[in-house]
């Protein structure tokens, strides 16, 4: 296989032939927060099984394209869905779209997922920034950093005292306070996936201090902290994960409620956006 440096290279030159706008925000759409897609003037849309050495998706309500355009009056490229491990993905492949966006010239990354609320203060649909979190998977090797020692990328011991940019993070909530939508501040869990926790594992995650619980993001946090990038992430909370009474989920209404309270994350994200 081909080192990381010339399949990134290889993918960025694919796509340079396609469209020649150039963007310094990189977004990253997760389950249910397509929508701000249709708020992008589209230069070009390239699916991901297009883009040399791009991983596929096959994840519900991922579409699985790079949107290259302009929010607002900012350049943006958008990775409209990501790649998941639960999928068979590895964790290079992964962060593979992440590290084209800071390899295109990306140096602000804003990523968005849906999550569990383990935090029982918080209600279903609120909106979350994240301040830190807890990668379970990359304490078992499943870590986009693994097996990775090239100096061109990044350095191989990366420091994580500042995963989450402060600086995007004052920007998101000031951004939040003029659009008067309530903004929660927490930490989010990652687990692998795909099948949903037990009461008892709730319990555990909620113990060792984390707000949030999903199975992705975070190997894009750390790859694009790995390449140099500041990083802004926000979470929808679908669904509480209260271990005491805890019922079946149904995934179509998590979905549904990752798109009832997506408007707001659209004009929060967009009106950062203009910021950066």
């Amino acid at each position: 296989m081909t080192d990381l440096i010339t399949r990134l290279d290889d993918a960025v030159k694919f796509i340079r032939s396609k469209v020649k706008i150039k963007a310094n925000v990189g977004i990253v759409l997760g389950t249910g927060l397509g929508g701000l897609s249709k708020e992008v003037i589209v230069a070009a849309t390239i699916p991901f099984n297009t883009i040399p050495h791009m991983g596929s998706t096959s994840a519900d309500s991922h579409k699985g394209q790079l949107i290259v355009g302009v929010l607002g009056k900012t350049p943006v490229l958008v990775m409209d869905g990501r790649l998941h491990g639960y999928e068979g993905h590895s964790a290079e492949n992964i962060a593979f779209p992440v590290r084209l966006l800071a390899h295109l010239g990306c140096k602000k990354i804003v990523l968005s997922n849906a999550a569990g609320g383990l935090n029982l203060d918080w209600k279903q649909g609120d909106i979350a920034v994240l301040e830190d979190h807890i990668n379970l998977p990359g304490f078992c090797g499943v870590n986009p950093l693994v097996g990775l020692k090239d100096d061109k990328l990044g350095p191989r011991i990366l420091d994580m005292s500042e995963p989450y940019s402060r600086k995007l993070i004052k920007l998101a909530r000031e951004a939040a306070k003029e659009l008067d939508i309530k903004l929660r501040k927490g930490t989010y869990v990652m687990v692998f996936g795909p099948n949903l926790e037990t009461a008892a594992e709730y319990r555990f995650l909620r113990g060792m201090g984390a707000d949030l619980v999903g199975m992705s993001t975070l190997p894009e946090v750390i790859a694009a902290k790995h390449m140099g990038a500041d990083v802004v992430a926000f979470s929808i909370v679908t669904d509480l994960c209260d271990p005491d009474h805890l019922e079946a989920v149904d995934l179509p209404r998590i979905i549904k409620a990752a798109n009832a309270a997506e408007p707001k994350l659209t004009k929060l994200v967009k009106e950062l956006v203009s910021k950066l």
